[in-house]
């Protein structure tokens, strides 16, 4: 903390540090408020928080550009007059609201919509807020403040209210309230903002005339080289790009929530108020000789794909990206320049925050069949340590190039390496290799060359004999793998499975007929109960909407004679349930099924045709439900295309949440009757791909559930009071987190 010397210097200090903090906290606000109205529009698909970031990382690029043009060209109280103006007319914008006339994302382009429906809703207020972070702290620089010498410090300020805005949404914001109050309240910050900005622009007015940044021509230091520059992008560039990867994996696996999102970004402010304060409370020396063994540690999760231990993954995840981003964040502090370049800096981090969002956010997607940006960007992030230096001998040119033929490899997904190891043999040579990297820990280029060849023997060595195929879209990473034996295949969405067929006998001969159904929709389970309750009332062809189309497997309880229909968003789903080379449920048992490609809730709201006997929601990303689709207004979607003694069901099994009073919630919300499924009774055969699940039943009277009331594994739904019932503007995922935890 600067010294202080009068109470008009602290004044002035309070003035400055308030108006940043409040900034920064507007600014960060918006990101995850503004993210979970537009979640719906999309399918609750993790990756809208992907595009959101670069959306986010774009226009702080663009404010920076504008802020450092307007004290280079326009500099002092002039340039405040400007900002002035921008902010009042970005405030003709509010309240915050998604921008009129977007149809729905066109299939193959939903990041490119997502950007422009971002750019019209909020891209004024948030282009106008993001430059005032480097326009404040050159104001202060100008001011005869005695730490205008050193603005930096005030970066801290800004990020202390970025992370506490994150942090305060998932925990206090979104639990408590709802989202046309948090636009109103977010509308009155903006407005108090502007106040704050003009009284600066006044104190600035007042100021002694200064040149620019507050310093004599004579001490100018000279503009940064381009190879600085191009460092600062680098060590921008790498956490920015891992900021993103890490945000993937938790909404992958948990819940696209706000809760997933901010705990990644947050820590990664929490970097920059720590390496831009005048005396860092973490050691920069301690973070880098703490980073190489973090990185060993998260390789080794990946090399040996300890994903089932969760809860742990996650931790060593976010451990390893929060030391990873306080190295590469405390090497452009320690090499920031002096104060009259203090925007073009800002500039140039900004570019590389970009650019590392934009290439794991909207690039690596469309480019890689799997989530090689990931391993890719923890390899970046090792040259980027202190000590990488240009080839200058013979050996370092050889290391360049075979590290740049690692690299290049990585990606690539059908490579198979069959090596002369097995089981606890390969486990010891890939032990043995990471331990070799320990001698080159201090040398960024033999490190990296290591890792990456781990990476890469890890990856390509076929352990168990089973073959695979991805398939990436927007919504995520679905894997089709077929086990060692030949016998069963087995779909996967981040790591939980989302259907199997069996594709051979117990003699080694091919499965021929009607396939079996598995995975959750086995002939015992919840699902298949439902189904045959609806047929036994209904004495005729039932009509079956279906939410989430998987692998098909809920196709083979079709009849002849019945109509079913599934709503799926994801195009390649589509693509791969009906390819006869990989699953067979939908030609087998329904190949005249209808599949409505789109978000659930709008194509399912506007369906036109004969109401549905049953409506199953079983629309899955990893081990998470979408939202949007447990709400009171989806329930209600629901309800209105349900026909008289129709059933809804809904799928909510969760590892991480408990969502069966949520639904029962909703159910009662509706005026409708529940039972709940209790998995720990149902028949399974986790050996042959037939689990357990979590099912929550409703229907208009408990008439219609009678079925259910004598039969063994089901109970009555009992609303909890001590609950708010889940709406489009209010979800409490915390509360089912802590419920499932108290639950085991």
């Amino acid at each position: 903390m600067p010294s202080l010397s009068s109470p008009g210097d602290r004044l002035l200090l309070g003035l400055y540090a308030t108006t940043i903090l409040i900034s920064a906290a507007l600014l960060f606000a918006v990101e995850p408020l503004f993210a979970k109205m537009v979640l719906p529009q999309l399918g609750g698909a993790p990756s809208v928080w992907s595009v959101a970031m670069v959306f986010f990382q774009a226009m702080l690029l663009a404010g920076y550009a504008y802020a450092h043009l307007l004290t280079r060209f326009i500099p002092g109280w002039p340039s405040a007059i400007v900002q002035l103006a921008v902010m009042v007319i970005a405030a003709f914008t509010l309240p915050l609201a998604i921008a009129s006339g977007f149809g729905p994302a066109p299939p193959a382009y939903e990041s490119i919509w997502l950007m422009g429906l971002f750019t019209a809703s909020i891209g004024l207020p948030f282009f106008a807020l993001s430059a005032n972070g480097p326009l404040l702290q050159a104001w202060f620089a100008r001011t005869p403040h005695p730490a205008a010498r050193d603005p930096y410090f005030l970066y801290a300020a800004s990020n202390v209210g970025s992370f506490l805005a994150l942090i305060s949404y998932p925990l206090l914001v979104e639990p408590f309230t709802r989202l046309p109050d948090q636009t109103r309240f977010w509308s009155a910050g903006f407005i108090v903002l502007i106040a704050l900005i003009a009284a600066c622009g006044a104190y600035l007015l007042r100021s002694p005339s200064l040149p620019k940044a507050g310093v004599p021509e004579a001490a100018k230091t000279p503009p940064p080289t381009w190879r600085q520059a191009g460092a600062w992008v680098a060590l921008a560039a790498a956490p920015s790009g891992l900021l993103i990867a890490i945000t993937a994996h938790l909404s992958t696996d948990v819940a696209a929530v706000p809760l997933m999102w901010v705990v990644p970004l947050a820590l990664y402010l929490a970097t920059f108020v720590v390496v831009f304060q005048s005396r860092p409370i973490l050691s920069h020396r301690w973070m880098v000789v703490i980073e190489a063994p973090l990185i060993v540690a998260l390789v080794a999760l990946i090399i040996f794909d300890l994903s089932k231990y969760l809860i742990a993954a996650i931790a060593l995840n976010l451990a390893a990206f929060f030391v990873i981003a306080m190295v590469c964040h405390g090497e452009l502090a320690r090499r920031r320049p002096a104060a009259d370049h203090l925007t073009a800096f800002y500039l140039w981090l900004s570019l590389g925050g970009m650019v590392g969002g934009l290439s794991a956010g909207l690039v690596a997607p469309h480019v890689f069949s799997w989530v090689a940006e990931y391993p890719l960007l923890i390899v970046f992030a090792i040259l980027c340590r202190p000590g990488l230096a240009p080839p200058r001998t013979p050996a370092s040119f050889v290391l360049w190039i075979a590290l740049a033929a690692l690299i290049a490899v990585i990606p690539l997904q059908d490579l198979r390496l069959r090596l002369p190891m097995e089981g606890n043999v390969l486990i010891g040579a890939m032990i043995l290799l990471l331990t070799a990297s320990v001698p080159f820990w201090r040398k960024p280029l033999g490190f990296a060359a290591i890792v990456a060849l781990a990476l890469i023997v890890g990856r390509v060595q076929d352990q168990d004999g089973a073959s695979r195929q991805t398939i990436r879209s927007f919504f995520g990473v679905h894997k089709i793998t077929d086990t060692a034996e030949g016998d069963y295949r087995v779909l996967m969405h981040g790591t939980t499975i989302h259907g199997a067929q069996r594709l051979l006998e117990d003699d080694g001969s091919p499965v021929k007929g009607r396939p079996e159904p598995l995975s959750y929709y086995h002939s015992a389970s919840p699902m298949a109960q439902t189904i045959a309750d609806v047929r036994a009332r209904a004495g005729r062809p039932i009509r079956v909407a279906i939410v989430g189309l998987g692998s098909g497997s809920l196709a083979c309880y079709a009849e002849p004679a019945d109509v079913f229909h599934y709503y799926e968003i994801d195009a390649s789903v589509v693509r791969f349930s009906r390819d006869e080379a990989r699953f067979t449920f939908l030609r087998d048992c329904a190949p005249h099924a209808g599949i409505v490609l789109g978000d659930a809730r709008l194509t399912l709201a506007a369906h036109t045709g004969e109401p549905y006997d049953a409506i199953i929601v079983d629309a899955f990303s990893s081990d998470a439900i979408p939202v949007h689709l447990l709400t009171r207004e989806a329930v209600g979607v629901y309800l209105k295309k349900l026909a008289p003694g129709g059933l809804l069901a809904l799928h909510v099994s969760n590892r991480h949440l408990e969502l069966a009073s949520v639904a029962v919630g909703l159910a009662e919300a509706n005026g409708l009757a529940s039972v709940v499924s209790e998995r720990e009774v149902e028949e399974s055969d986790d050996a042959h791909y037939k689990f357990s699940s979590t099912v929550v039943v409703a229907a208009r009277s408990q008439s219609d559930l009678a079925a259910f009331a004598g039969r063994e594994g089901w109970s009555a739904g009992e609303p909890d009071a001590s609950q708010w019932v889940w709406t489009d503007d209010y979800t409490n995922v915390i509360g089912a987190i802590v419920r499932k935890y108290r639950e085991e």
